[in-house]
């Protein structure tokens, strides 16, 4: 940006994220890569000695290391508003989030929260009725909306120029739990294959919520009813570990009988982090892999196919998104920051007072609900042996 001052750096503090945890590091490189937070407190993990530990390794001043959220929530609450923290990153196990996102929000301070939002339905929605009385910007990390192909494939559609949305198909591939890897000791494995920590959903709450909220982000479009075909192939582990679910599509780009495909697992061996979009349309259409992000491949009936490069196409919100460029590759915490700068920025906005328009480049609470209530509908469909059923909340 040019031609003013720069934007306010926000406080940021943390929940859990500690010492080896992935998500955690990720989150706090996203954060400090544009210089819009900077993270200031931390209660970074569940055991307090450890917490404290790590908080150290990062540099956190001593006094603003919280053995736990609940400390951390008080004792940030009562510092003056110019010193506390703007907003929270919770990167905690799935069950934790709704008793910690609530307590924030309800002190006025803005949430980042990672996917799924909360596990249950009647906690999504509570929570969003929670973080609207209170005001504050509810972010939800589906990171994958943030590339900028992905952005442009939605100025794309959002155009016209694929016509009527016929069939959208999201695969997410990968293979690292093909083996019971949760009874190694592996702490990612384990806590996501619990039902007391994950919630109900295995491969759909973990990677399943990614391709609900990336059709919706490129295509406009709503899931109005699926049928899911779920499967745990590693025996006696307790969530789904793959899934095959049937979707019908509602919306302003639809065509009366859009239908798709998403399909989800974390058994394939050889997979890694395989995550493809295809959008077809009446005119044309699209794909996009996750693996591969700078580029997006379009399709049309009167022209020859090409291959769109990031840094080459001209919309706005690809432009926006991007930092580099030509040939100078941009990835997946570039994509990830890009949801950081989205919240920072609305968060601002939120500052300036009610009449300032409000930032939508990030996945909002609306979106946090909306892949619970996938999930929700997923094993409601389950339940009656693949049926379609409806969602919704």
């Amino acid at each position: 940006m040019s031609g003013g001052p720069s934007p306010r750096v926000l406080r940021l503090g943390m929940v859990g994220g500690g010492s080896g945890a992935f998500i955690g590091a990720v989150h706090r490189m996203a954060a400090g890569l544009d210089s819009r937070f900077r993270l200031v407190a931390g209660a970074l993990s569940s055991d307090a000695s450890r917490s404290l530990a790590s908080a150290k390794e990062l540099g956190i001043e001593g006094f603003r290391a919280y053995g736990t959220w609940q400390d951390m929530l008080e004792r940030e609450s009562a510092l003056p508003r110019d010193q506390r923290i703007d907003a929270v990153a919770i990167v905690t196990p799935n069950a934790t989030h709704f008793a910690i996102a609530s307590a924030f929000a309800q002190r006025g301070i803005h949430l980042i929260i990672d996917k799924p939002m909360v596990t249950t339905l009647v906690d999504a929605v509570a929570l969003r009725e929670i973080t609207r009385k209170a005001g504050v910007v509810c972010c939800v990390t589906y990171n994958y909306s943030g590339y900028p192909m992905i952005r442009h494939a939605a100025s794309l559609v959002r155009d016209g120029a694929l016509g009527a949305i016929r069939k959208v198909v999201v695969e997410y591939h990968q293979g690292w739990l093909a083996t019971p890897l949760e009874r190694t000791g592996q702490k990612q494995a384990a806590w996501r294959n619990d039902p007391s920590q994950a919630g109900a959903g295995g491969s759909i709450g973990d990677i399943g919520t990614h391709a609900e909220q990336l059709l919706r982000a490129v295509t406009g479009l709503r899931i109005r009813e699926l049928a899911s075909d779920l499967t745990t192939f590693v025996d006696g582990r307790a969530l789904d570990d793959d899934a095959h679910i049937l979707v019908r599509l509602s919306g302003p780009n639809a065509s009366a009988k859009a239908k798709g495909l998403i399909t989800v697992s974390q058994v394939c061996v050889g997979e890694q982090n395989n995550l493809t979009l295809q959008v077809y349309g009446e005119r044309a259409s699209l794909w996009w892999r996750q693996e591969d992000p700078n580029s997006l491949t379009l399709a049309t009936l009167d022209g020859p196919t090409q291959t769109l490069t990031r840094g080459t196409v001209a919309s706005p919100s690809a432009t926006a998104a991007t930092r580099l460029p030509p040939g100078h590759p941009e990835g997946f915490i570039e994509a990830f920051a890009n949801i950081y700068r989205g919240a920072a920025d609305a968060i601002l906005a939120k500052e300036s007072g009610p009449t300032a328009p409000t930032a939508t480049t990030y996945p909002s609470v609306e979106d946090g609900v909306s892949g619970i209530a996938f999930i929700d509908a997923c094993i409601r469909s389950r339940a009656a042996n693949g049926a379609w059923v409806a969602v919704g909340e």
